[in-house]
């Protein structure tokens, strides 16, 4: 087991950890569905679309290669300022990290791609996160390591001076296979010896 003490480093998933992003992604691939003639976003393919990355979803929505070349060009003329009004930022989320830095550095890995960067901006975030890894970063994505693997390097720290805080099998796996101790958020089911339903938890897990 870690020795919270000893981390140095606190990554953070961002899609139902940092942000309650449930009802924007839903209206967002609802949008690209709908304009396409398809019906809304089943709970199977939410719950895919909310844990993968962008490319892997709209694969997984429309798979023809035809059909994906016209949906990326339509994804280009929407509005995301539509969908980062439907996000919610976890309230403890600023109270933790003011806590906890600057004893700690912070960072966040992400399956997004170019959108986190205007969710942090919209929600004043900015300053916040020592490190952003988004899909774009890593030649693979979660659930591979490679994104917790470049936070390693980045911060020149061994793997069991980070925490890695995610809600999902792929943080899991990416955790795991990084030699990250996972804290799993709000899902009872993961696989960790760390489980909190709320970021304020985080300060007594480190000792904050």
């Amino acid at each position: 087991m870690v020795r919270m003490k000893d981390v140095r480093v606190v990554a953070f998933d961002c899609d139902g950890v940092l942000f309650d992003t449930a009802q924007s992604n839903r209206a967002y691939y609802n949008e690209i569905l709908n304009h396409f003639g398809r019906p809304n976003l089943t709970p199977e393919q939410f719950a895919y679309v909310h844990m993968h990355t962008l490319e892997e979803s709209l694969a997984y929505l429309f798979g023809d290669k035809k059909d994906l070349a016209e949906v990326y060009a339509y994804r280009k003329t929407m509005n995301y300022d539509d969908f980062l009004k439907l996000m919610k930022l976890e309230p403890e989320l600023i109270p933790l990290i003011n806590k906890i830095r600057p004893q700690k550095k912070t960072a966040i890995a992400t399956n997004r791609t170019d959108t986190i960067i205007e969710l942090i901006r919209e929600f004043g975030l900015n300053g916040y996160f020592d490190l952003v890894v988004t899909s774009t970063d890593v030649k693979f994505p979660k659930p591979n390591p490679d994104p917790l693997l470049k936070i390693l390097e980045h911060f020149r720290i061994e793997a069991d001076q980070a925490i890695y805080v995610g809600d999902s099998h792929l943080d899991e796996l990416a955790a795991t296979s990084a030699g990250i101790a996972l804290v799993a958020y709000r899902n009872r089911s993961l696989s960790t010896a760390y489980h909190i339903d709320s970021l304020k938890e985080l300060e007594a897990i480190l000792g904050a």
